[in-house]
């Protein structure tokens, strides 16, 4: 099957009047709503679970199509049990977000990340319902090799390190959904993402390019953390959210993880030249050491960029959408998220 960030999927036959069902959760909040969106699209009825920790309702559109359960996730699932409610496609985006979040409570997010993706697996497994499990490139550690391999070895730091623990919890959601498989043939992929970056994404958990969005919006500078020179490959959110119903919908895909991705590396230092200059700013760029950012501790990788080879050969993935045009629309959502009905701009 081929991937087309643009294309809309033909019905199945499901549950609910013929038409295919979807349960997303984590679906408030940045790439789950984008996916939700693409369901939506694409003719789903779709039910979205999220405890809006996160995520925001306004994230989500207004659609008959669509079912909203502010709830924690295994609460949730206990009750679509005891519902005996079915769906024909499971995709697993809850999890906890951000740099910064991890840093200042490492152990809720690895509670969020382990309790709650084994509730899901025992739910979807029981119905042995195609599912989708997001991870992401922080289960590479400390990866000395670029670029990253799917079956890549993995090296993390001390668990005194507060920031490996992200990927450590990551590593072991794959580890249960994969024994899972291999135990019980149950249907699911695994898709790996890296920076992933858009409309909706918000920067207080650390995520760096809505963060120099804003700062070149306001004329303020833009902190970059460390040297600058370290190097990232960015993937706008549409394009990461339109792969991942082609993907889950391959069978050769099932019980196999998948880089998902650009491989286009950029320095931070770079992106935030590139934000500035798009958006024709007047900010100026200042660095700050990584102790200074994160008083606790912080180990970052100079390098984080991924081998999209078995997703190109499974799906024909590649991303359509410009670093420049991903800047200029997130710009315009925190414009239009900081102004009034007559368009001004609040502070």
């Amino acid at each position: 099957m081929t991937y087309d960030a643009h294309q809309h999927h033909p019905h199945t036959a499901g549950p609910d009047k013929g038409r295919r069902s979807s349960l997303v959760t984590g679906g408030a909040g940045f790439i789950g709503s984008h996916l939700v969106e693409q369901l939506l699209d694409r003719g789903d009825r779709v039910t979205v679970i999220d405890n809006l920790s996160t995520g925001s309702r306004d994230n989500l559109p207004a659609h008959e199509s669509l079912e909203f359960i502010e709830a924690h996730l295994t609460d949730a699932l206990t009750q679509l049990t005891a519902k005996d409610l079915a769906f024909d496609q499971i995709y697993h985006l809850a999890a906890a977000v951000g740099v910064q979040l991890v840093m200042d409570a490492p152990g809720d997010s690895i509670k969020t990340n382990i309790v709650d993706t084994i509730a899901l697996i025992e739910f979807a497994a029981q119905a042995t319902t195609p599912t989708l499990i997001a991870s992401s490139s922080e289960v590479y550690g400390k990866g000395a090799k670029s670029p990253f391999s799917e079956d890549d070895d993995i090296v993390f730091g001390s668990t005194t390190i507060a920031r490996w623990s992200y990927g450590m919890s990551k590593g072991i959601d794959e580890h249960l959904a994969l024994a899972h498989h291999r135990a019980t043939g149950f249907p699911v992929v695994i898709a790996r993402f890296f920076n992933t970056v858009g409309p909706r994404q918000i920067g207080r958990y650390g995520m760096v390019l809505p963060r120099f969005v804003a700062a070149a919006l306001a004329g303020e500078p833009l902190t970059v953390h460390g040297t600058g020179e370290q190097t990232r490959c960015f993937c706008d959110v549409r394009d990461i959210s339109a792969a991942l119903p082609t993907l889950l919908a391959e069978p050769s895909s099932r019980g196999r993880v998948f880089n998902l991705g650009s491989d286009t590396e950029i320095t931070i230092r770079t992106l935030a030249e590139t934000v500035i200059t798009t958006l024709d700013s007047s900010s100026t760029i200042c660095t700050i050491p990584y102790e200074h950012a994160f008083p606790e501790g912080f180990e970052d990788l100079p390098r984080r960029r991924p081998d999209l080879t078995r997703i190109r050969t499974a799906i024909g993935f590649a991303p359509t959408r410009t670093l420049e045009d991903t800047i200029r629309d997130v710009a315009d959502h925190i414009r239009a998220a900081h102004s009034d009905p007559a368009g001004k701009v609040q502070s």
